[in-house]
């Protein structure tokens, strides 16, 4: 207002004005530019006044509907003069007189100049403030101007007159309205008339110049570029103003977006992980078993393949979730924001839960493989004892009912009779001896139906041909023995060496049969002490092998005897034993046989004996790994837990601490994995028990995986102290003397305060507690009861007390800067202020406006911003 008056008083009193200023010692003839006198009265330079003056006050007068065309005229009565004050200022004046005498006209100018003597403006003469405002509005253009070739502004006449400083403002503020780089500096009347003509027609400010009268004066009038370059200022006052409060949205939202694509990224990865888990369980959980051992050591390897490779990476990603959200929440509450709610059924917790029982059913699931495993090898070992004593059996029992069914003794002499029914006993004698074997192979049968052996029909099938067979033998053989009964009567004749013979050479047949498969016999055992016994049982029954050879020598002797009694009584009958079916061939080529076998078993008793003692190496090897690596992963535990109590000194400090801690642990690794190598040979070797150790495989796994995830957690916790402190403001000595305090009341040392410790604690602290108070104060630091206070939620706690961050109410007063005061914003001023992607941002969020003065497409920005901050829902 000041400079138009100023202009007032100049245009209507000219002469008095330069009169003024040159007795005033210090006034308008002492600025930093002396105006000549002859200037001052130049009827050119009044007449630039007058245009000025009267385009600056039209500029204002038609916002009321009307406008001057003579300053001396249309002021003259006052009323306009009242009008434009009252448009300038916003303000009502006095009602004007309404009559046409000159005492009315005098009335409403007085009026005029009193209301702008009550505002303190001089209308005469240049002070201090008003040079004060003309060194502003130059700094002004100084600082919009500076990036710009050929513009330097160093007054308001000379520094103007190539017009480049006029489109430089400009396009400082609205490069879409003209090219700066395409103007020409030796065209001044083109760049002067552009840059007024944008003006007038974008900005709304009237041409109060002439570009002539500013190229052709020596020294362009410097009141008149003023008054029009002040017309610039308050036109893009308002643009910087809003380009401020843009500049806090922008960084409100940004923080916003990043909490989001963060929140978003969480659920990914737990999502993930969960999909992993759901599908892993099931697999873990079937224990629908295999019928042959290759296809169980698959399952096997493939359960390896899990521990080793699988899982692994997601126990990694499992802490590396957890160590996220617990960066989010912390960065939300350094934000002000509210925390974080992950969807149903993906919390921390319940990963938690499902790892849980991913673990039970992977514990469950190798424990089944190696029984389903033991069970395997039990029945391939009974399958295999089956077959061997079905073929043995099968071998006696081919032509048995043929030779039953035959009647022979018919057409027999005595002797041939009783030698048939002699013979028929010593069938029987076999029959009665092959009982047990025909029991054997029932009860093997049987064992295989109740584990369930894949081929058990094959198995039941064979095994009721043998039983079915043994029954028809037992019924034919008391058939044939009647009949020989009742030929016996008839026929009296007997010899009893034959008969001798077939009664020892029959059991004595079977004991050898039954050495053999004795002998041949499969075993499997799991320690020394056991292939020890079968050694001990192996070794008795060599000791019985003289008595077995005196029985097979006396046989022999029997057969000899017979054969020395048909030659010294030169007898015309057949050497051949009529009773028996053993032969002296027989006898001895199975005494040979058994001979054979007896050092062979030697050798695969030892071959077993080596393998157990290999065995117990490996367990010794693994057991003197294991109760060092045991031991040396609970002391670690116990360190990490001490250090994180006891820690003091700067938090940067404790973080490298807890880096070296966690560095030793990353390079203990190849001890872990020596040990799984060891333990994984023991698998193979199907060692399944250990007495020299505690430890085992699973509980070394566990331990480790504990102790990485603990470091990695105290790691996590230091991190978040160290962002809590710098986004805070919160000095290391501050966080120290936290430390210190929390330290002194945490009694039990265990990183936890009750209640009455903390109340304890804030006393210390200096804080005048009431119930309530506490109360409030204890909602925020244990929002769950849990009755314990943590030192994160401590520390979040006394940052809180001492930080300074954005707030809704200052968001809301950004948005209503940007809306031009009106209580809601449109979409198009957010595209105009803010970046595209945040201005999309806000558009897509941001509610519809249905409050007074609403228009269509109006947007609510007070809601959007009390939800940013969780205090309401959008």
């Amino acid at each position: 207002q000041r400079g138009p008056a100023a202009l007032l008083g100049a245009s209507r009193r000219l002469p008095r004005a330069g009169g003024e200023e040159r007795g005033g010692g210090g006034g308008y003839m002492t600025q930093e530019e002396e105006w000549d006198r002859d200037l001052l009265l130049d009827p050119a330079w009044e007449k630039q006044q007058r245009k000025t003056f009267t385009a600056w006050c039209n500029s204002h007068l038609r916002k009321a509907g009307t406008q001057i065309e003579n300053i001396e005229e249309d002021f003259r009565n006052g009323l306009k003069l009242m009008l434009l004050l009252e448009v300038i200022s916003g303000e009502r004046l006095p009602k004007p007189d309404r009559g046409k005498m000159r005492f009315h006209k005098i009335a409403n100018v007085n009026k005029a100049l009193d209301y702008i003597a009550s505002k303190g403006v001089k209308l005469v003469s240049i002070g201090a403030e008003e040079t004060s405002a003309k060194e502003g509005l130059l700094l002004w253009c100084q600082r919009k101007t500076a990036p710009y070739r050929n513009v330097n502004i160093q007054n308001f006449h000379l520094s103007w007159k190539d017009g480049l400083a006029f489109n430089a403002l400009i396009h400082r503020h609205r490069p879409d309205l003209l090219d700066y780089d395409k103007l020409d500096k030796d065209d001044p009347i083109g760049n002067i008339n552009l840059a007024m003509e944008i003006a007038e027609k974008h900005l709304d400010i009237p041409k109060m110049l002439d570009a002539e009268d500013i190229v052709n004066t020596p020294k362009p009038d410097e009141r008149a570029i003023m008054t029009y370059v002040s017309c610039f200022y308050h036109a893009f006052a308002g643009a910087e103003q809003a380009e401020t409060a843009a500049n806090r949205i922008c960084k409100v939202l940004a923080v916003n977006q990043e909490n989001e694509r963060l929140m978003e990224e969480y659920e990914r990865l737990a999502s993930e992980l969960l999909e992993w888990i759901r599908r892993t369980i099931p697999w873990l959980e079937n224990r629908t078993p295999e019928k042959t051992m290759q296809a169980m050591q698959q399952k096997l390897e493939d359960f390896r393949d899990y521990r080793r490779l699988h899982k692994p990476p997601k126990v990694q990603e499992k802490c590396q979730l957890e160590i996220n959200f617990n960066t989010l929440q912390t960065k939300l509450r350094i934000s002000n924001r509210p925390a974080f709610m992950p969807s149903e059924g993906k919390m921390v917790s319940d990963i938690a839960g499902a790892w849980q029982r991913l673990e039970q059913a992977e514990k469950g699931y190798e424990e089944w493989l190696l029984n389903e495993i033991r069970r395997l090898e039990r029945l391939e070992h009974l399958a295999e004892k089956f077959r061997q004593k079905a073929s043995t059996h099968e071998q006696w029992a081919y032509g048995k009912e043929q030779i039953l069914l035959q009647k022979d003794y018919e057409s027999a002499t005595l002797t041939e009779v009783r030698a048939m029914l002699r013979k028929h006993e010593a069938f029987e004698s076999d029959l009665a001896a092959h009982q047990d074997r025909v029991e054997q192979i029932a009860a093997i049968a049987q064992e295989l139906n109740e584990l369930d052996y894949h081929d058990a029909a094959s198995v039941n099938d064979r095994c009721q041909k043998i039983c079915d067979q043994w029954d028809s033998l037992g019924t034919l053989t008391q058939k044939r023995r009647e009949a020989l009964e009742r030929t016996e009567k008839l026929l009296e004749t007997i010899d009893q060496l034959h008969l001798e013979f077939a009664k020892r050479a029959a059991p004595f047949n079977n004991w050898m049969e039954g050495a053999m498969e004795d002998l041949q016999d499969m075993f499997i055992v799991h320690s020394i002490e056991e292939i020890q016994s079968l050694i001990s049982a192996h070794d008795q029954f060599k000791a019985t092998l003289p008595e077995a050879d005196g029985e097979r020598q006396a046989i022999l002797s029997i057969q000899n005897e017979v054969e020395k009694v048909i030659q010294s009584y030169s007898m015309r009958i057949s050497a051949s034993n009529p009773y028996s079916t053993v032969t002296v061939e027989e006898i001895r080529s199975k005494w040979e046989k058994v001979k054979q076998l007896v050092p062979q078993r030697d050798q695969s008793l030892q071959e077993e004996l080596a393998r157990q003692h290999a065995n117990e190496r490996l367990r010794r090897q693994f057991a003197a790994q294991a109760n060092v690596i045991g031991p040396w992963i609970q002391t670690k535990m116990e360190e990490i837990a001490r250090s994180s109590i006891e820690m003091t000194g700067p938090l940067e400090d404790q973080m490298n601490q807890l880096k070296q801690y966690e560095q030793n642990i990353i390079n203990y690794k190849h001890n872990i994995d020596k040990l799984e190598g060891d333990h994984q040979l023991i698998q193979e070797a199907l060692v399944f028990d250990n007495k020299h150790t505690n430890y085992t495989m699973e509980h070394i796994r566990v331990g480790w995986e504990l102790l990485l995830t603990t470091i990695a957690r105290t790691i996590n916790e230091v991190e978040t102290q160290i962002l809590t402190r710098d986004a805070k403001g919160i000095t290391q000595e501050q966080m120290n003397d936290f430390r210190a305090s929390f330290n002194h009341f945490d009694r039990r040392k265990n990183g936890l305060m009750d209640h009455d410790d903390f109340r304890a604690c804030l006393i210390s602290m200096g804080y005048d507690l009431g119930e309530a108070e506490f109360a409030r104060i204890m909602s925020l630091v244990d929002p769950n009861g849990q009755g314990t206070v943590t030192f994160q939620s401590f520390i979040d706690f006394m940052s809180r007390e001492t930080a300074d961050t954005d707030t809704a109410d200052q968001v809301m007063a950004s948005f209503k800067i940007l809306a031009s005061d009106k209580p809601y914003i449109l979409a198009d001023e957010l595209r105009r202020e803010l970046p595209p992607e945040q201005a999309q941002y806000c558009i897509k969020r941001m509610p519809q406006y249905t409050g007074p003065g609403s228009v269509p497409g109006a947007l609510d920005y007070t809601s959007f911003s009390s939800a940013l901050y969780g205090e309401s829902d959008l």
